[in-house]
């Protein structure tokens, strides 16, 4: 108990240190460059204890439950008894392919933690309100985590090969600047932006925890060097996502369009007949 003091209180000083900073910008700028008073002073200053709180709150939660949940489930899933069965022979026969539940496991841990990401409902709310209902929220919400969920697995897939990150950015970021040239020009900021609000909250957290946890216990991979690297997945793949979605849809009304042409046309011609 002394000791989850202990950590509780070093933690808020941490995050005092770290907010401070950006209440002397924000208070100096309205004090001292625009010179008026601030509105609502009492409510201001609730609402950035509620910030430190809720920040030394969060920060203590992934130093002790999911940063140690996430190298657990890495250690679990890729524990040869568990892949190989109870007659393993090692670690050294294990193949890639032996780790399938470790991809399917960052599937479904990826779609899951994008579709609760309070930044990404967010943002879908307001693509629909601008567009008039052609963004659909939910649409975009399972686009985008997808996008996430198949770049979390490809990146589970590099650490436990060791390929160098490099190939797969370049690669993906190749994708993406040829998919912007073709994908419809009101998607492209949108699909830009999906690859940042996802990388958030309820996202990085877990990701990055089962990204180290995975380096940690396979043979051979540097926690440093290939522990990292996943939220880069987590970016880069729901702009492709995205995009696709978007050049999905069009391609389908288009081909509506045109079935319903062609069918009146084919009624005025009956008529005329």
């Amino acid at each position: 108990m002394l000791e989850l003091l202990n950590d509780i209180v070093s933690i808020t000083l941490t995050t005092v240190k770290d907010v401070i900073p950006i209440a002397v910008i924000l208070f100096g700028f309205q004090f001292l460059v625009i010179r008026k008073p601030l509105p609502n002073m009492k409510r201001v200053l609730i609402g950035f204890f509620y910030v430190l709180v809720g920040l030394s709150l969060f920060l203590l939660g992934l130093e002790k439950a999911l940063f140690p949940l996430g190298k657990l489930m890495a250690q679990q899933l890729t524990d040869p008894t568990f892949i190989a069965g109870a007659k393993t022979v090692g670690n050294a026969t294990l193949q890639w392919f032996d780790y399938y539940w470790v991809y399917i496991f960052a599937f479904l841990i990826g779609f899951s933690t994008t579709i609760a990401e309070p930044s990404l409902i967010a943002v879908a709310i307001k693509a629909n309100a601008v567009s008039g209902g052609a963004i659909g929220i939910w649409g975009l919400r399972i686009s985008v985590a997808i996008g996430v969920a198949v770049g979390i697995s490809l990146g589970t897939y590099r650490i436990v090969t060791g390929v160098p990150i490099h190939y797969f950015i370049i690669f993906g970021y190749i994708v993406v600047v040829i998919q912007t040239c073709f994908a419809p020009k009101m998607i492209v900021p949108l699909a830009y932006d999906s690859g940042g609000v996802t990388t958030s909250t309820v996202t990085v957290p877990l990701v990055a925890a089962l990204g180290l946890g995975l380096a940690d216990t396979v043979p051979g991979r540097s926690t440093l060097i290939d522990g990292f690297g996943l939220i880069a997945f987590a970016s880069l793949f729901p702009i492709i996502s995205v995009m696709t979605y978007a050049q999905i849809t069009e391609w389908l009304e288009r081909r509506y369009n045109k079935r319903v042409r062609l069918k009146e046309q084919t009624n005025k011609q009956a008529v005329a007949e």
